[in-house]
């Protein structure tokens, strides 16, 4: 059995459809629309101890109510789900100690006071001894190296300074499980790497159970072997990284380094040309055709290196979520019908 263990599970809104004019509001008084919006459709899930599993999707595809249902913030339409053997929504104290749950748009710090003051709150909130709580809160700022930042109000700190005060705050009780939603969320280029790196060395370290959601998909390359998409509130894929390149990617990059001399021209009729720099030239080719194409171009023309790669990951699942939407029934979309009441 699972850490996680997801059957079934579904989660579906009510939204009043508010029309526009003086009118039709003082009908909606009387005679109300909505609109049933079913956010997450039954998805079946399994994740065992110390995966750290990336959980993707286009916005609005189910991923931030999942997590929710699994934190138990929100109670589901139907389905079942346990973590760690507790049912989520029942709230119990045994199972709030033993996970943790970071949004990346969302402060669980107080504002105006230093990060500390809200790390003693947590060691109440969740009764965590006082030498537990030194020994953990000395290994998270060292690891995260925010230790000198401690007595400073949250307000004045970086958005990537934010975030490490998050992941200590979020970790200090040693939880079993914990679910990521965003935490790379508008961070450069350097605290989204400092981030990767701490997390994949704790997950590494203490074997936790991590559930991811990112759109930076270098989150999802550096940190997880095992990726499920969900769209339009179903999971389409769960598998592992290189399977997605497999699966939904219909294409190959081939790059050619001409030799010296050698016009670079007459690869239009090989591929779709992506760039063009002499003696370089990159070519986009179907994945089936590579070899083909490759023996032509090659009796064509004198090759000092040639390279053959997969496309960019952003490209593949963009690629793998239009498919989606090509492939859904002719009006089927998140939200669906019309209920009076």
């Amino acid at each position: 059995m699972g850490v996680i263990e997801v059957r079934g599970l579904a989660k579906s809104y009510r939204v009043y459809q508010k029309r526009e004019g003086l009118l039709a509001s003082l009908r909606g008084l009387f005679h109300r629309e909505y609109r049933e919006v079913r956010a997450v459709r039954g998805i079946d899930l399994t994740v065992d101890q110390g995966e750290f599993v990336a959980f993707l999707g286009p916005n609005g595809a189910g991923k931030t109510t999942t997590l929710k249902l699994l934190s138990g913030v929100i109670s589901p339409s139907g389905g079942s789900a346990t973590v760690l053997g507790h049912v989520p929504w029942k709230r119990e104290n045994a199972y709030r100690r033993r996970f943790a749950l970071v949004m990346g748009q969302k402060n669980q710090l107080w504002w105006d006071l230093p990060a500390q003051e809200s790390f003693r709150l947590h060691q109440q909130i969740y009764r965590i001894e006082p030498e537990a709580f030194q020994r953990s809160l000395r290994e998270l700022t060292e690891l995260l190296g925010v230790g000198r930042l401690l007595a400073q109000p949250v307000r004045e700190l970086s958005l990537g300074e934010r975030m490490k005060m998050e992941l200590t705050a979020a970790l200090l009780h040693s939880p079993d499980v914990l679910f990521l939603d965003e935490p790379t969320i508008g961070l450069d280029v350097v605290a989204q790497h400092n981030i990767q790196q701490f997390l994949k060395f704790y997950q590494e370290k203490r074997q936790i159970t991590i559930l991811l959601t990112s759109h930076y998909m270098k989150d999802v390359a550096a940190l997880c072997k095992r990726v499920v998409i969900i769209a339009q509130g179903a999971i389409k894929y769960d598998g592992s990284l290189s399977g997605i390149l497999d699966r939904f990617s219909g294409h190959k990059v081939i790059t050619l380094l001409f030799a010296e001399d050698q016009p670079v021209e007459d690869l239009e009729r090989f591929g779709t040309l992506l760039e063009i720099q002499p003696p370089k030239a990159r070519l986009r080719v179907p994945r089936g055709e590579v070899a083909r194409i490759l023996a032509a171009i090659l009796s064509r023309h004198t090759i000092a290196d040639v390279a053959v790669e997969d496309p960019p990951l952003e490209e593949v699942i963009a690629e793998m979520f239009s498919q989606v939407d090509v492939e859904s029934p002719p009006g089927e979309s998140a939200a669906a019908g019309l209920q009076h009441r």
